[in-house]
C-alpha cells in the first residue's frame, strides 16, 4: 500500500480524510463512536499571534488551547527557561487548556514582557505553540522643547518638524490648532509618513502662531501635545516663481525595502512656484492595476500585498510650469519564511511509510529546522527508520507505538513558521460511516454523487456494485473517486437502482447498501413575456411550469431580484401574476422562480409601464411682432411613450374668454413654434403633449400677448340671395367672428342691383345682423349682391359679387299639345309642348305628369277601380315614359309645370288606350270523379283577361315523385269550354296536369293540379274529391306553347 498518505492538522478531519479520501470533507464531523478508543496526538487548535502589545489597565491573555486522545497536559517557557505557572499567584492557567490569564493591576506589568511558548504534551507526543512576545504598549511624553518664532518669506518652502516622542505601537499623527480644527491639507501643505508638515510654497495666509502636531496613540486612547509653532510669513522680499525640487527623499536617488505581502509605501514632496504636480512611474515595467493607490494628493503611492515582481525602480515626477525634478526609488523585495507546503498529519497502519514535508519560501532563503516532541531531531533518541533529507522526513516501515509529534521550523531575518504535524500508527478493521440505505435524489442530466465514507487502518479499498450483481468499474459514466464517492457523470432514469459499496483492507470487510433517484427536470415551459401596459390598467405574467410528478414545485416571483412589494395590487395564482391598476413605480423585471427540493429553474420578462405625457411646463414668448410671436416650453415626462406632437391652443380673453380653441399642431421632437396672430385678440396660449396612449393634461396658461387694432381682413362668407316671398330678396351671410373682427365698430356694408340692368349700387350698412332684406322688387329677376366687413380702422377687402334672385310665384301657364304614343301592353310615352319662360315666375323643377286607369276595355263603365298615379320629369323636359301600365286598358293623362312655389294649371287631359297582353293563369283547376281510367277536369276564367279571351290550353301526362312515365298530351279548349272527361287512363296512375288561358297575344301562366286514377282492387277505394286527396297545392307556371319533360 502506498504510504504517501498525507492528513490535515486536526485529528478528527485526519480520521475523516482517512474515511473520504480527500481534502474537502474536512468539516464534516466523524461518527463519535469511531473516535472512541482511538489514540490521539496533540494538536494545538488556538493561540495567541506571534506579536502581543498588551495594554497595562487590562490582563494579559496568551491563548493555548489544544486536543488530544488522551486530553494533553500544557507547560510554558518564558524567555527559554521553564515558567512556573503555579508560584505565581498573578497568574492562572484555565482548567482544561493551556490558556494563561496574567493580573497585572497592582503590580509592574513591565515584569512580565518577554517570549512565551505553550507546550502540549500526552503520552503520544508533544506539540510547540508559535514564541509569543508580549510587549507593553506606550504612550511618552513629549520632551520640552522652546520653539522660536519661524520666519519665511513669501513663495519659499517650509517644513514644520513633528518628533513625536516613540510609542509602542506608533501614534497617529495630526496637525491641528488651538481650538482642536484640523489645518486643511492640500497639494499645496500636506504631512508626510514622519508626522512633519510641508509647505510647497508658503502664502502670506500661513502666518498663524497655533500649528499644533498632535500624537494619538492607539493602545492607551492617549493623546499628546507638541507645544504650539509659530509662523510668520514675509512679503519684504518674496520669492518668484521656481522649478521643482524635491524635499523629501532628497538627493536623486534613495532606496527602500519591502517585504513580500505586506503593503509598500512610496512618498515624494517637492517644493516649487508654481505648486507642482506629482506623478509616478516604473521604470521597465507598468504600476500593477489593482493593486496600487494613490494618497496624500498624489503624493503617496501604496501598493498592496507585495510580491517580487514589484522590485524595480519607481520614478517621482515633480512638475510645474517652469520645469520637471525626478526622484528614483529603489524598491527591493524581501520576504520573511512563507508556506508552500505545510507538513500534515499522517495516520499510518504498520510497516506502511510515509513522508513528512515542510516547503518553504523566503528571502533570504530560510533554514530549516526539525524537532520530534519539541527536542531537536539532532538531540532526540535515534531512530532507525527515520531519515532527514532537509525538507523532508522519510518514516518507513513504522510500527505501533512510534506515534509522535513532529515540528518544522523554518526562519531567516525576517522572522519564522513553526508548524507541528502529527505521525499516528493505528490498525483498524474497516468501518463505512455513510448511513444505511440512504437515498439520493438528482435531476436527469446532472453528475449523481453516490457517498461510501468509510474508516480503516490500513485505509480500505472500494468497490461498488448495481442491483448487487453488476460491478461498476472507472469508466465513461463511471468514476470512484479517492474518498470512495461514486460519481455518475450525467445520470439517465435508468441509473436509478440500488447500489451497494464494499470496504475492504487486511484486517476486515464491511458493505453499505444506498439508492438512487433520477427525477425528471423542472422546466419553465411558458415563460413571462415582455408586456408594455398603460397605467391604470392591469398586466398579467404567465409561467407554466413542467416537473417530475414526484417532486412538488414552488413558485415565487420577484421583482428586479427582490421580493415583490407588499401590495394588494399584486396577486399570485398557480401559474400567473398579475399586477392591477398599474403605476409607474411597477415597472421593472419580473423573475419566475420555480424550485423543487433538487432544481429550479427561472425566466423573467421586463414591464414597460406607459402613460399621458405630463404636461409641457415653461411657456415662453419671445420674437413678439404685430401679427406673429414665438412660443416656446419644455416637454414633460413621455412616460415610456415618444411624444407624437405638440398641441397648441389659444384662448381669446377679450372676445370668448373661458373657450380654448385650436391652434395649430407641431411634431413631437419640437419645442416651439412660431404662431401667426390676427390684430385685436387678447391672447392666452397653452400647450397639449400627445403621445400614442393620448393627451396629456393641459399646461399652465401663458403669459397674456395683445395685438393691436386693424381693418378686418376678410369679409363674410356664404353670402347668398334668395326671395322668401314674390316681391322680396333676402341677403344672408355668416358674420366674423370676434377673432375675425380684427378692430372695434364691425358692420356691414350691404350692396345689391337688378342683373343685365344699368342702375347704380343701393347699400345699406347694418351691425350685428346675419341678414337683410330688400322689398318691392319685380318677382324672379337676377340680382347683384355683396357683402363687405367694415370696422372703425378700415374696410375690409373688396367683396365678390355674387347671383341672387328675387321671390317666385306659381307658374302662370301649363303645357300644350299633349300627345302620347302607346308602345306595348305596359309602356307608354308622353310628349308636350314646354311652357314659356316667362309663365314659370321662378327656377322651372320639371314637370308633373297625372294618370288614370279608368278600366279595363273588357269590362263595362263603372265596373272597374280606377287607379291614380303620379310621374315627375325634372328639368325642362318635353317627354317622358309611362312605364307599368295594364294591358288593354283605359287611360286619360294631364301635366303641370313645377317650380319651387308649387304646380301651374293643368294642361288639356289626353286619354290613350294599351294593347292587349297574354292573360293571367285560370282562376282555379279542380280534378272530379275518378274513376279506374278516367278523371273530370274543372277551371274558371282568368281573373286577368288583359285581352279578349280565345281559349284554353291542357297538357297532361303520367309522372311519379321523381321523374315522367309516359308521353305530354295536349288538348287545345275554346274560350266559353269550362270543363272536360278525360277517359283511357291508367288505373292507379298520378297525373299531372297543366291548364293555361289564351288571347291573341299567347298563352299565360299555367294553373298546375295532380291526381290518381281509382286503384284497380276488389276493395272499394276511397274517391278523390276536388283539392284532397293525392292532389298537390296549385301552382302557377310560366306559360308555354308546347310542355314536355
Amino acid at each position: 500500500m502506498d504510504g504517501k498518505r498525507t492528513w490535515v492538522a486536526t485529528f478528527s478531519a485526519v480520521l475523516l480524510i482517512l474515511l473520504s479520501h480527500e481534502t474537502s470533507a474536512l468539516e464534516v464531523p466523524l461518527d463519535p463512536k469511531v473516535l472512541e478508543g482511538l489514540p490521539q496526538p496533540p494538536t494545538i487548535t488556538l493561540q495567541s499571534p506571534k506579536d502581543y502589545i498588551f495594554d497595562p489597565r487590562e490582563n494579559i491573555v496568551i491563548h493555548c488551547e489544544a486536543k488530544g486522545k488522551p486530553h494533553p497536559g500544557f507547560s510554558w517557557t518564558r524567555n527559554g527557561t521553564h515558567f512556573d505557572v503555579e508560584s505565581d499567584s498573578k497568574v492562572l492557567m484555565k482548567p482544561g487548556s493551556g490558556t494563561l490569564v496574567i493580573d497585572i493591576s497592582g503590580g509592574k506589568a513591565e515584569a512580565y514582557e518577554g517570549t512565551y511558548q505553550c507546550i502540549v504534551h500526552n503520552e503520544h507526543g508533544t506539540a510547540l505553540s508559535n514564541k509569543v512576545v508580549i510587549r507593553q504598549s506606550r504612550s511618552p511624553l513629549w520632551t520640552k522643547e522652546r520653539n522660536e518664532v519661524i520666519q519665511v518669506q513669501t513663495g519659499d518652502f517650509l517644513v514644520l518638524h513633528c518628533r513625536p516622542p516613540a510609542g509602542l505601537p506608533p501614534p497617529d499623527i495630526v496637525w491641528m490648532d488651538s481650538n482642536f480644527q484640523r489645518l486643511p491639507l492640500d497639494s499645496r501643505v500636506s504631512q508626510a509618513l514622519n508626522g512633519d508638515l510641508y509647505f510647497s510654497n508658503v502664502l502670506p495666509e500661513d502666518s498663524r502662531p497655533d500649528y499644533i502636531c498632535y500624537a494619538r496613540f492607539p493602545h492607551t486612547q492617549t493623546i499628546q501635545q507638541k507645544q504650539p509653532i509659530s509662523v510668520t510669513v514675509l512679503n519684504n522680499s518674496p520669492r518668484g516663481e521656481h522649478r521643482p525640487s524635491f524635499m523629501t527623499p532628497l538627493g536623486a536617488t534613495s532606496t527602500k525595502m519591502a517585504l513580500r505581502g505586506e503593503t509598500l509605501v512610496l512618498e515624494c514632496i517637492a517644493e516649487g512656484l508654481p505648486t507642482p504636480n506629482i506623478t509616478w512611474q516604473k521604470d521597465g515595467g507598468e504600476l500593477p492595476t489593482g493593486r496600487k493607490k494613490f494618497h496624500n494628493f498624489q503624493k503617496m503611492l501604496q501598493i498592496h500585498d507585495v510580491t517580487e515582481a514589484d522590485a524595480g525602480d519607481y520614478r517621482c515626477k515633480a512638475t510645474n510650469s517652469l520645469g520637471v525634478a525626478q526622484h528614483v526609488i529603489k524598491v527591493t523585495v524581501k520576504a520573511a519564511p512563507f508556506w508552500i507546503g505545510a507538513p500534515r498529519n499522517l495516520i499510518l497502519a504498520p510497516n506502511e511509510t510515509g513522508i513528512l514535508t515542510c516547503r518553504v519560501g523566503g528571502e533570504p532563503k530560510p533554514k530549516i529546522n526539525w524537532f520530534v516532541n519539541g527536542v531537536s531531531i539532532d538531540n532526540a533518541p535515534k531512530d532507525r527508520s527515520r531519515k532527514v533529507d532537509d525538507d523532508t522526513v522519510i518514516l518507513s516501515h513504522v510500527q505501533s507505538g512510534s506515534s509522535a509529534v513532529y515540528q518544522c521550523n523554518a526562519s531567516n531575518e525576517f522572522g519564522y513558521l513553526l508548524a507541528n504535524a502529527f505521525v499516528s500508527v493505528l490498525a483498524e478493521p474497516p468501518r463505512v460511516l455513510t448511513p444505511p440505505n440512504r437515498v439520493y435524489q438528482v435531476i436527469t442530466n446532472n453528475p449523481a454523487l453516490l457517498h461510501c465514507a468509510s474508516f480503516g487502518s490500513p485505509i480500505p479499498t472500494i468497490t461498488w456494485f448495481k442491483d448487487m450483481q453488476i460491478s461498476i468499474k472507472n469508466g465513461d459514466h463511471y468514476v470512484i473517486h479517492e474518498n470512495g464517492t461514486l460519481e455518475i457523470h450525467v445520470a439517465q432514469p435508468l441509473n436509478s437502482g440500488k447500489y451497494t459499496c464494499i470496504a475492504t483492507n487486511n484486517l476486515g470487510i464491511r458493505e453499505n447498501h444506498v439508492y438512487l433517484e433520477v427525477k425528471e427536470p423542472t422546466r419553465i415551459l411558458t415563460p413571462p413575456e415582455y408586456k408594455v401596459v398603460q397605467r391604470g390598467m392591469s398586466a398579467s405574467f404567465e409561467c407554466k411550469v413542467k416537473h417530475d410528478p414526484s417532486l412538488v414545485p414552488t413558485m415565487s416571483w420577484l421583482k428586479d431580484n427582490e421580493e415583490l412589494p407588499d401590495d394588494e395590487r399584486f396577486v399570485v395564482g398557480e401559474d400567473r401574476l398579475t399586477i392591477k391598476d398599474v403605476t409607474d413605480e411597477d415597472q421593472g423585471t419580473y423573475t419566475c422562480n420555480t424550485n423543487t427540493t433538487l432544481d429550479q429553474d427561472s425566466a423573467s420578462a421586463m414591464l414597460t409601464v406607459v402613460g399621458k405625457p405630463d404636461p409641457p411646463t415653461g411657456l415662453e414668448l419671445t420674437d413678439q411682432m404685430e401679427r406673429s410671436v414665438q412660443l416656446s416650453w419644455t416637454p414633460g415626462d413621455e412616460h415610456n411613450s415618444p411624444t407624437q406632437k405638440f398641441l397648441i391652443q389659444y384662448e381669446d380673453l377679450l372676445h370668448q374668454p373661458g373657450v380654448w380653441l385650436n391652434l395649430t399642431e407641431v411634431e413631437g421632437s419640437i419645442t416651439k413654434a412660431q404662431l401667426n396672430l390676427s390684430p385685436y385678440i387678447y391672447y392666452s396660449f397653452r400647450v397639449f403633449a400627445v403621445n400614442q396612449v393620448g393627451y396629456s393634461e393641459p399646461s399652465q396658461p401663458s403669459s397674456q400677448y395683445r395685438t393691436n387694432p386693424a381693418a378686418p381682413d376678410e369679409n363674410p362668407t356664404n353670402v347668398q340671395g334668395i326671395g322668401k316671398t314674390a316681391e322680396n330678396l333676402v341677403i344672408s351671410w355668416t358674420p366674423l367672428t370676434g377673432f375675425q373682427s380684427n378692430g372695434p365698430g364691425l358692420v356691414y356694408k350691404v350692396q345689391w342691383r337688378q342683373k343685365d340692368v344699368d342702375e347704380d349700387w343701393s347699400s345699406e350698412s347694418v351691425a350685428n345682423v346675419s341678414h337683410f332684406v330688400v322689398s318691392g322688387i319685380p318677382t324672379y329677376v337676377p340680382y347683384e349682391i355683396k357683402v363687405q366687413a367694415l370696422n372703425d380702422y378700415g374696410n375690409g377687402p373688396e367683396p365678390e359679387v355674387m347671383i341672387g334672385y328675387s321671390g317666385e310665384d306659381l307658374p302662370l301657364s301649363g303645357p300644350d299639345n299633349v300627345q302620347v304614343i302607346v308602345h306595348n301592353s305596359t309602356l307608354a310615352e308622353v310628349h308636350w309642348e314646354p311652357v314659356p319662360p316667362s309663365s314659370v315666375r321662378g327656377k322651372l323643377l320639371g314637370y308633373k305628369v297625372y294618370y288614370q286607369r279608368e278600366r279595363g276595355l273588357h269590362e263595362a263603365e263603372g265596373e272597374a277601380m280606377k287607379e291614380e298615379h303620379t310621374l315627375t320629369f325634372s328639368g325642362n323636359r318635353s317627354d317622358g315614359r309611362l312605364p307599368g301600365l295594364r294591358p288593354y286598358s283605359l287611360y286619360n293623362l294631364s301635366i303641370r309645370a313645377l317650380n319651387s312655389k308649387g304646380e301651374g294649371p293643368t294642361s288639356q287631359t289626353k286619354t290613350f288606350e294599351t294593347l292587349e297582353g297574354v292573360p293571367g293563369p285560370p282562376s282555379f283547376l279542380n280534378v272530379i270523379n275518378p274513376t279506374l281510367d278516367s278523371l273530370t277536369l274543372k277551371w274558371g276564367p282568368p281573373k286577368e283577361n288583359n285581352g279578349r279571351l280565345i281559349g284554353y290550353t291542357l297538357t297532361y301526362q303520367p309522372v311519379n315523385t321523381t321523374s315522367v312515365l309516359g308521353p305530354l298530351q295536349t288538348k287545345n279548349f275554346l274560350a266559353n269550354e269550362t270543363t272536360i272527361i278525360l277517359e283511357n287512363l291508367n288505373s292507379s296512375m298520378l297525373y299531372e296536369f297543366h291548364l293555361t288561358a289564351k288571347t291573341i297575344k299567347g298563352s299565360g301562366p299555367a294553373r298546375v293540379e295532380e291526381a290518381v286514377t281509382v286503384m284497380d282492387t276488389i276493395r272499394p277505394q276511397p274517391t278523390a274529391e276536388a283539392g284532397k286527396g293525392n292532389q298537390r297545392l296549385p301552382m302557377e307556371v310560366p306559360a308555354c306553347n308546347n310542355i314536355g319533360y
